[in-house]
């Protein structure tokens, strides 16, 4: 069994307005996930240094931040970012551009967990109906480009209030959606604005929206989670 997160973290502010890093490790730890997709991880302005000082992060959880060597002190980009248990393997790591009149991108990294191989994408889409479709569009155009046939996870706040049109069309072609429920607002979630699909290679053993007192303080979202298991094809099947 697998599990996978997603978070957006809000740069670390919760919803009394703080800034406590160390409240947002907090949740990490109680999540519990192997792979844990964020956004809005790094600063908005100045450096855009981790919101999340990564000492900080490494001395007080078992995670550790994809490196994806944009600029000292940063942990994502376009606030993006893959935390990985410390002892899984990444073979691969990755970053693009998405199409937005503002900057926006995605994160990809091939980890080994076990033994099962998994492409992780981490995203954050935009406000804009159309610009998410395009991006949508773009992220599964950037897969269908990669080599080698991995299971993919799709994870990340997709900005979506529609339950099944704009960029979840697109998604839902080749993906299935973990059910996780509704995400948004942390202290009434009215929203599932926070999304995780996987290729349907895998199974979505168990999901859902991950709600204690610490995690409904830490950000405006919730995180999500889902339990993943590879799928055992039936004998002779292609």
């Amino acid at each position: 069994m697998i599990r996978v997160a997603s978070y957006n973290m809000r740069k670390a502010i919760g919803t009394d307005r703080r800034r406590r890093p160390e409240r947002t490790i907090e949740v990490l730890n109680e999540i519990d996930a192997d792979v844990i997709a964020l956004q809005e991880a790094d600063r908005r302005f100045g450096s855009r240094a981790s919101a999340i000082p990564i000492a900080l992060l490494e001395a007080h959880s078992d995670y550790k931040a994809v490196e994806l060597d944009i600029r000292a002190g940063s942990m994502g980009w376009h606030g993006n970012a893959l935390l990985v248990r410390k002892e899984i393997e990444v073979l691969e790591h990755h970053l693009f551009d998405l199409p937005s009149l503002e900057p926006r991108g995605a994160v990809l990294a091939d980890v080994r967990i076990d033994g099962t191989l998994l492409r992780c994408v981490g995203m954050h889409l935009d406000l804009s109906g159309l610009w998410r479709r395009r991006q949508a569009r773009a992220i599964l155009d950037h897969l269908g480009e990669r080599g080698g046939e991995p299971s993919v996870v799709l994870m990340g706040d997709l900005n979506e209030w529609s339950s099944r049109g704009g960029s979840l069309r697109e998604f839902a072609a080749d993906h299935d959606f973990a059910p996780c429920g509704r995400s948004f607002h942390a202290r009434r979630p009215i929203a599932s604005l926070d999304r995780i699909m996987v290729s349907r290679d895998l199974k979505v053993v168990d999901s859902g929206a991950h709600k204690t007192a610490c995690s409904r303080r830490a950000s405006d979202h919730l995180p999500i989670w889902a339990d993943l298991a590879p799928r055992i094809r039936a004998l002779g099947a292609r």
